[in-house]
């Protein structure tokens, strides 16, 4: 069975992906203690992906209790949100073959995420339901809380989760849009530049002239030396893929605001698999390897694919 035919046929398989609607810290605590206590008492890897605040919270109630529960900072891990299935997968695959179900709690999305972040978070909460299709035994519950969200983010929660627990009471989403939601080419329209952007067009030849106008502007934007060595390492492998993939040609845009700076790759190509640059390609494989790249060099990188071509946004951090 495909992927697809897998996830989109959840009630036979073993992937279970849950929206957990809670409210502030107390109802964080009911709403995710049991699972994890049920875990331990079951000896089930549990694996918990949390705000450094909720990181505390969980420690002080489980009171030294689950020693062998992994509590991982999802700020740092997900501040690229590209970057999260990568890690749900590092630990499926550390337990492969175990005949232990899996356990796991992610926060990707708080009330402190931008626009940008939130976007792509939501992407990456539809992608699960395709990433994990078919996999070994494995329940991952998303807590939102509602009352630091605005409306339309929770419903988005029932759209891309088959399961939503409301006050410790499981039902299925009306709302659940399926795997084929994140399945179709991503052709949501990316914001326009905040300012005017600088621009650069680029063929076959000219790639010395796309690094120049990378490290000039990456300066003029206050990045340090290695983030600016970073994002020239990542723009450049855009800018091939264009050459490689995206018509033989494509255009750079720069601009910046407060807090990033930000880069964009255009060209005549579409990325037709959703979940490339959020999965390890292995040393045999051909392609892939750029967008991977990408991911783990930039802090949020947006891909889009429209009838036309596409585009890939990146955004650093200028402090």
């Amino acid at each position: 069975m495909s992927a697809l035919a897998a996830a989109e046929h959840r009630s036979t398989g073993a992937f279970s992906h849950e929206a957990v609607l809670y409210a502030g810290p107390e109802g964080f605590l009911d709403g995710t203690l049991p699972f994890i206590r049920e875990g331990v008492t079951a000896g089930q890897p549990t694996l918990v992906m949390v705000g450094p605040a909720k990181i505390e919270l969980l420690r002080g109630a489980l009171n030294g209790e689950a020693r062998d529960v992994q509590l991982v900072d999802m700020a740092e891990v997900g501040r690229n949100p590209a970057r999260i299935i990568p890690a749900w997968r590092e630990f499926a695959d550390a337990h492969q073959g175990s005949e232990r179900p899996l356990r796991g709690i992610g926060e990707p999305i708080w009330a402190g995420r931008t626009p940008a972040e939130l976007v792509e978070c939501q992407r990456h909460e539809a992608l699960l339901n395709l990433a994990f299709a078919g996999a070994p035994a494995f329940r991952l519950l998303c807590p939102y809380d509602t009352a630091a969200l605005p409306a339309p983010v929770i419903a988005e929660a029932h759209a891309s989760h088959p399961m939503v627990l409301d006050r410790g009471v499981a039902r299925q989403s009306s709302g659940y849009l399926g795997a084929g939601a994140a399945a179709a080419p991503f052709d949501a329209p990316l914001p326009a530049p905040a300012t005017r952007p600088r621009t650069l067009a680029f063929r076959a030849g000219t790639l010395d002239a796309v690094r120049q106008f990378i490290s000039q502007h990456a300066a003029e934007a206050g990045l340090g030396t290695g983030r600016a060595a970073d994002l020239v390492l990542a723009v450049n492998e855009l800018a091939t893929n264009s050459l490689l993939h995206g018509g033989g040609e494509g255009e750079l845009l720069f601009w910046s605001d407060e807090d990033m700076a930000i880069w964009e790759v255009r060209d005549r190509g579409g990325i037709d698999d959703p979940l490339a640059g959020r999965e390890c390609p292995g040393i045999d494989r051909v392609g892939g390897h750029g967008l991977w790249l990408v991911n783990q060099l930039c802090d949020l990188v947006q891909v889009r694919s429209f009838a036309d071509g596409g585009a890939v946004r990146v955004h650093m951090r200028r402090r």
